[in-house]
This record gives structure tokens, sequence and C-alpha cells, in this order.
């Protein structure tokens, strides 16, 4: 999901939820071969369609990389941006 905050306007923002959690308006896409489902609530949606989403295991600015062709304009440190 998105976070309103960050040096942009959004923040990138993933957590684990249980079943039970998921709503009837999220989006969910299951990657079995990877036994990976993800969750997208229903206001984040439109602003994630297309997203890509990356593992770095770099020492230095290692981690997950998101790749949006929403956004307009995105803060140095990848994990915020602007629609």
């Amino acid at each position: 999901t998105l976070r309103k905050d960050g040096q942009s306007e959004f923040t990138y923002k993933m957590d684990v939820c249980a079943p039970e959690d998921i709503a009837e308006t999220d989006h969910v896409d299951a990657f079995d071969e990877l036994g990976i489902v993800a969750v997208v609530d229903e206001a984040a949606y439109p602003m994630l369609v297309g997203l890509e989403l990356d593992y770095s295991f770099e020492l230095i600015g290692g981690g997950f990389k998101h790749y949006n062709p929403n956004s307009k304009t995105n803060c140095g440190c990848g994990k915020s941006f602007k629609i």
C-alpha cells in the first residue's frame, strides 16, 4: 500500500497480513511459483498499476527497488514518489 508522506508525496509500504485481513475490495495477485501473494488496497491500486518490484543484494543501497511507471518524480532514496 502507500502512505502519504516521505520526501516527495507517497511512500511505499509493504507488510505481512493474515488472510482474514484481506478486504473484498483489495486487489490480490498470487505468484504460486514463488509462494507469494501480493495484496494492494483499492485506494493505492491505480497508482501502482504496472509497478515492477525488484530486490538488490548490494551491501550499500540494497533492498527492494520500485519501478513505477505512474510516478512523475522520485526522491533520491527511491522510497517515495510523486504522482
